[in-house]
């Protein structure tokens, strides 16, 4: 098996999509903190992205995320099980992260909260490649 990094992969394709749709982007440094990605939209204006990478199609997790802001984001990346194949496109999700509440699954402990690819694909459709939020 290849060793990868999924969530430094995750960031830098984020990155780079947005920085192809012409929006100024930085990638922030440290290891664990919630915000990724800095989109600045105009004079003091700038939206947050928590980049969540996935290398298969099971669920990525959600415990640390500010649900709070209205100007913070999760990009949910997928490599849907081909993490070392370059010619396959992830599965993406521009998700407002006020609008987690109602597709978050708890474990039956309810010590983790994910947020599974299955329910991304049913109940948050309208996310999918939904770049345009970040204008």
């Amino acid at each position: 098996m290849i060793p990868y990094n999924t969530n430094l992969a995750a960031e830098f394709h984020v990155l780079s999509v947005l920085h192809r749709l012409g929006m100024e982007a930085t990638l922030t440094l440290g290891n664990k903190k919630s915000v990724d990605i800095v989109v600045i939209r105009g004079s003091g204006k700038a939206v947050t992205l928590d980049v969540k990478g996935l290398a298969g199609t099971t669920s990525w997790p959600v415990d640390n995320v500010d649900s709070q802001s209205r100007d913070h984001f999760l990009v949910l990346v997928s490599y849907l099980g081909r993490m070392a194949d370059p010619t396959v496109q992830p599965e993406v999700y521009v998700l407002p992260a006020s609008r987690l509440q109602g597709l978050v699954y708890r474990n039956p402990g309810r010590t983790r909260k994910v947020l599974p690819l299955s329910t991304m694909r049913k109940k948050g459709s309208e996310f999918k490649s939904a770049w345009h939020l970040l204008r």
